[in-house]
Parts: structure tokens; sequence; C-alpha cells
């Protein structure tokens, strides 16, 4: 297929760009910068230059493709500006001109979401979060992404082999820069690893390589109208998250009082004491998705992070 990617240089899609290549697939990779562009063209895809706000080009560029994988979201905008509501709203817009682009094709579009604004405490499947009086809060932000990623789903009935992978709130790896990179730096700087409570909460979690292989399976096969969940790890406890950085940095390990928790965790407070395990069965029986790299513990314990 010649696919187009957003967020083709970004931390999943450079681990998806060459997914697809070694599958044969030819990329097409949208590129806001010069160093994204030849990033993309070191890796062996076609660049498309522009930004989720170019609709223009966005249009173009799935008009002339087999399918499309959007994995672009701006978070300088949502987390860096705390604008997350304006970045969500791109990001809608960029799903409603997909869908029309792909309209009565069966061509297959497949979005990037994420677990979190699904109701905590208890397993979630890839059968919850299917309509908005499910969704969560969460101070809004989580919650417009689900939305987004219902309107995705709802493109089945408009011709579109539409699905959508959620990614656990942890994608780790050689060379993350996200939740876990925080809790490593977060330690560091205060000279303590710490959890919540008794840390016995659960944040699901999946490989990068891993997941990138589920966005190609759901290029290929996944059914219109398919939710699939890219977690390789169910649930994995917090305290023993903060008991390998502790491990691994030589600082005590400790609860952190829930007060003093914005104080220790910054912008992770709201999200550190989560129970949002999540479980990938029905992904794996549908789509034959089998995770093979190491789970966050075990990749934890190879010490790039820490370097």
């Amino acid at each position: 297929m010649r696919v187009f990617v957003t967020g083709a240089s970004g931390w999943i899609g450079s681990a998806v760009v060459p997914e697809l290549i070694g599958a044969n697939h030819q990329v097409v990779g949208l590129a806001r910068s010069d160093a994204s562009a030849a990033a993309l063209e070191a890796a062996g895809a076609e660049v498309r230059r522009g930004s989720l706000d170019d609709l223009d080009v966005l249009r173009s560029a799935a008009d002339d493709s087999d399918g499309v994988i959007h994995l672009a979201f701006k978070h300088d905008v949502a987390f860096g500006e705390g604008r997350f509501q304006d970045a969500a709203d791109a990001d809608r817009r960029a799903v409603e001109v997909f869908g029309d682009a792909l309209a009565g094709s069966d061509r297959p579009f497949v979005l990037a979401s994420g677990l979190l604004g699904l109701p905590p405490g208890r397993v979630i499947t890839e059968r919850d979060g299917l309509d908005a009086g499910s969704l969560t809060e969460m101070g809004g932000g989580p919650r417009a992404r689900q939305e987004t990623a219902l309107l995705t789903l709802s493109l089945a009935s408009r011709g579109v082999r539409a699905s959508v992978v959620r990614l656990p709130p942890t994608v780790h790896g050689d060379g993350d820069k996200g939740f876990m990179a925080t809790l490593v730096g977060i330690a560091r700087d205060k000279g303590v690893s710490g959890y919540l409570g008794d840390g016995a909460n659960r944040w699901p979690a999946g490989h990068v390589l891993d997941a990138a292989n589920l966005f190609r399976l759901a290029l290929e096969k996944a059914p219109a109208g398919t939710v699939l969940h890219a977690s390789g790890d169910e649930g994995v406890p917090i305290r023993e998250v903060a008991e390998v950085i502790g491990r691994q940095l030589d600082v005590p390990v400790a609860s952190v009082d829930a007060a003093d928790a914005a104080g220790h965790f910054t912008w992770l407070a709201g999200l550190i004491g989560l129970d949002a395990p999540a479980s990938s069965a029905l992904t794996r029986e549908l789509v034959g998705w089998r995770p093979t790299q190491p789970g966050l513990i075990d990749d934890l314990d190879k010490g790039h992070y820490f370097a």
C-alpha cells in the first residue's frame, strides 16, 4: 500500500515508518520541519511538507494514498502551552478531513488514541468507551481525544475501514522522552523515587516496537469500526516502577502524601495515582498481535532511561 502517515518522525512514527517499509509498504510522511523531512528521507519514506493545520495538504495526501495512519497530535500546544482543547480541536479537524477524503473507498484509516479518559479502577477492554456517556472528564483533555476516536469509528458507516489504536499512557523504549523519562527526571531532581498511597495502582504499558507492529496490523486487516489496545503489560503497579527507578538511581523509594503530589510530580500529579489497567486480549485474537519486546519493568532495568 501507499500509506500516508502523520506524526511520522515522532516517537511512535519513527518506529511505525520502518515497520511499514519492512512489510513492503510505501510510506509518505507529513513533515513540518527540515529536520523531520531529513529524518523521513533517511528512513526511506517520501515527504509531504505541512502541518495538521494545512487541511488542503492533508486532504490531497489522503486522496493519493491507499490508507492513512494518523499519529500526530500537537503535544507542544496541549502540554507545553497548556491549550489541550486547541490541540484536540486541530486533531478533530484533521480526522474530519481524512474521513471526507476516504469516504466510500473502503480504504483503511488508523487513528492513534489513548487509554486515559476511560473509566478507571477496573480492567478496560476494547469494548469499553464506545459511547460518549461512558467517557470520563479528567479535566476535559483525554475526553476530547476519546470523542475524536468515536468520530473515527463512526466513519465505518461512510465506507471507511476505520480503526482506533488506543495507546497506554507509557509507550516505552530506548529514546522515550515521555512519562517514564519524566518520572526518572523527577526522582533524580528530588532525590527520592515516589508513588502515591501504597503504589498499588496500575498503569498499562507497551513497547514502542510492539505498538508499531500493531499499527501495521491495523492498517492491513483491522475490520471497520475496530478498537485495538497496544498494552503489552495489562497493568504495572506504580510502586514497582518507583522501585526500579530507585534502584537504578540509588535513591530511596517512598510514598508521597497526596497533599504534596503537585509539588513532587508537577504535571504528572493528576495521573500518577490512576488505576487504569487495560487488556489487549481481544486485539490479540482479532489481528494476531503478539508483543515480543521487553515489558516495562524489564525495559527500565536495561538502564537506558538512566544513561
